[in-house]
C-alpha cells in the first residue's frame, strides 16, 4: 500500500509540477524568457516592495533614466502602497509574484488564482490598472497555471544572479551581471530580503553593484526598458525574421486549410488575391433577427464565409501597426462585398435562395459599418469548439497574436457575422455608383458610363 500510494505520488508530482517547469524553462511553452533586440534589455525585480531598499532602487532608476519591470509580492505591496504608487507613478511596470511568497507547486490551483487575483486587486486600488504579467515565485508553474492564467503573461528571465545572498557581495555580483550586459536579456534581481532563503542586508549589494552597471550599459547605448517594451521588440523581429518553427506551423496550417477548401469545395471571387472564401450550406443555428428586420431561420441557406488567412498572415507582415492591419482588411473587405454580390445576381437559384452571408469570426469590431449584424454566439459545443479554433488560429496566424490573445482578452470572444442577401445587393449591388480600379486600391465613381478616381474613405 505504500508503494502504490509513493508511485502516485510520484506521477502526480511529475505531471502536475515537474514537466510543466521543465518545459517551460527549456522549451520556453507559455513564457517569456527572453528578448530579441540589439540594444534593449530588461531590468527585473522579485519579492518588493521594500520601505528601505525599492525607494533608493527607484532614485537610482531614474538618476540613469532607466525603466524596470517589479512582480511584487501582494502582501508587501498592501503594506506599502505609497512605494508601489511611486513605481506606477514614475514610469515602471508592476507584475505579480503571489500575494505571499509561496511555490505553486504547493498550491491548489484554486489557491494560486486567488493569491494572484488579490494581489492583482491591490495593483488597481493603488495604480487604477490591472496587472497582465506574472512571475511565479522561483519560477516554478503547475499543470493547471497554463490553462486558468491564459489572460496573463508569464515572465520567467535568462539568467538570475543569486543576488538574494548578502555572501555573494557587490564585487562579484557586479562580474556576474556584466557578462549579461547585452541586448534581449532579461536579468532578475532583488529588492527585498523578507523572504524565505534571502538576507535582509543583500538587496544593498545589489544596489552597488546596479549602479556600476547602469553606468556600463549607458556608456554602451545600452536601455533598460519595461518587459511589455521587450516583448513588443522581440515581436517586431520575429514578425521581421519567423523562427524556423514557426514558419513550418505556417505551412502546415496553410496546407491543412487548402484540403479544408477543396474537401468542402468552398469557392471565392478573386483567385488571384482572394479574400473571403465560402460554401452555400443550411444555416442551423436559432433563429436571429437581423438589424434590417430580416430573420434568419433554422435551415435557411446562407452563403457561410471564412477569411482568406494566408491574406492576413501576409497583412500583418506587411503592417508595422494595428491601425495598418485594420485599415488593409477594411479595404479587402469592402472591395470584396461588391464581388459577392456579382457573385449571387449571376445565379437567380442563388439570388432567391440565400437568406444572407454568414460567418464566425473574432475580428467584430467594425463590420456594423458595412451592413453586418453583429451578435453573441449562443452558448454551447459550437461556440466553445468555435472559441477555441479562432484562438489557435489567431496564435498561429497573426504575428502578434500571442500578445493580442492575452491582452484582450476580453475582446478575443468569436460573434456571428450576418449580412441579410436584401442588404448585400442593395448596397454592393449592379445599381451601385463606384467600382474599384484592377488592384482594388482606389474607388472609383460611375458617372454617366464615365470613370472619375476619387480619394478613398481610409
Amino acid at each position: 500500500m505504500v508503494e502504490f500510494i509513493l508511485l502516485w505520488g510520484f506521477y502526480i508530482l511529475t505531471f502536475y509540477a515537474f514537466l510543466p517547469g521543465l518545459i517551460s524553462r527549456l522549451f520556453g511553452f507559455r513564457v517569456f524568457q527572453k528578448g530579441r533586440a540589439e540594444r534593449e534589455l530588461a531590468l527585473t525585480f522579485d519579492d518588493g516592495p521594500d520601505p528601505i531598499y525599492t525607494p533608493q532602487l527607484l532614485d537610482l532608476l531614474k538618476k540613469y533614466n532607466a525603466k524596470a519591470t517589479f512582480f511584487v509580492v501582494g502582501i508587501h505591496a498592501e503594506q506599502h502602497p505609497d512605494v508601489l504608487k511611486r513605481m506606477h507613478d514614475e514610469g515602471h511596470l508592476i507584475g505579480i509574484h503571489n500575494y505571499v511568497h509561496k511555490s505553486n507547486w504547493l498550491m491548489r490551483p484554486k489557491t494560486v488564482k486567488r493569491q494572484i487575483r488579490k494581489t492583482s486587486d491591490i495593483i488597481e486600488s493603488v495604480t487604477g490598472k490591472r496587472s497582465n504579467y506574472y512571475r511565479p515565485p522561483w519560477g516554478i508553474v503547475n499543470l493547471f497555471d497554463y490553462g486558468r492564467l491564459g489572460h496573463l503573461q508569464i515572465i520567467l528571465w535568462s539568467v538570475l544572479f543569486g543576488d538574494w545572498r548578502k555572501k555573494l557581495g557587490s564585487e562579484r555580483l557586479y562580474r556576474r551581471m556584466m557578462k549579461r550586459c547585452r541586448g534581449g536579456e532579461v536579468l532578475l534581481l532583488h529588492d527585498c530580503g523578507l523572504t524565505l532563503g534571502a538576507d535582509r542586508e543583500a538587496p544593498a549589494n545589489m544596489l552597488a553593484a546596479l549602479e556600476r552597471f547602469l553606468d556600463e550599459a549607458e556608456k554602451r547605448e545600452l536601455r533598460c526598458v519595461r518587459i511589455d517594451e521587450l516583448i513588443r521588440l522581440t515581436d517586431q523581429a520575429r514578425m521581421k525574421n519567423p523562427s524556423l518553427l514557426r514558419r513550418m506551423v505556417v505551412r502546415l496550417w496553410f496546407l491543412y486549410e487548402k484540403a479544408f477548401h477543396s474537401v468542402f469545395a468552398l469557392k471565392t471571387t478573386n483567385h488571384e488575391q482572394p479574400v473571403f472564401h465560402f460554401r452555400v450550406r443550411p444555416y442551423h443555428g436559432k433563429a436571429v433577427v437581423l438589424d434590417d428586420g430580416v430573420e434568419l431561420k433554422h435551415n435557411d441557406l446562407v452563403l457561410e464565409l471564412h477569411f482568406d488567412n494566408r491574406l492576413l498572415y501576409d497583412i500583418g507582415h506587411r503592417s508595422r501597426s494595428a491601425m495598418q492591419i485594420a485599415i488593409q482588411m477594411i479595404r479587402s473587405v469592402e472591395r470584396t462585398l461588391p464581388e459577392l454580390a456579382d457573385y449571387l445576381l449571376s445565379d437567380q437559384n442563388l439570388q432567391a435562395n440565400v437568406k444572407a452571408l454568414y460567418g464566425v469570426s473574432m475580428m467584430h469590431r467594425g463590420p456594423e459599418q458595412f451592413g453586418f449584424t453583429v451578435r453573441d454566439l449562443p452558448r454551447g459545443l459550437f461556440s466553445w469548439v468555435s472559441r477555441r479554433y479562432l484562438r489557435l488560429l489567431m496564435s498561429i496566424i497573426h504575428p502578434q497574436g500571442q500578445n493580442r490573445l492575452r491582452q484582450q482578452a476580453e475582446q478575443m470572444i468569436p460573434k456571428l457575422i450576418i449580412m441579410s442577401t436584401e442588404t448585400l445587393l442593395s448596397r454592393y449591388g449592379r445599381d451601385r455608383n463606384y467600382a474599384y480600379d484592377a488592384n482594388g486600391s482606389e474607388r472609383l465613381v460611375l458617372v454617366d458610363k464615365k470613370v472619375e478616381n476619387v480619394a478613398h474613405p481610409l
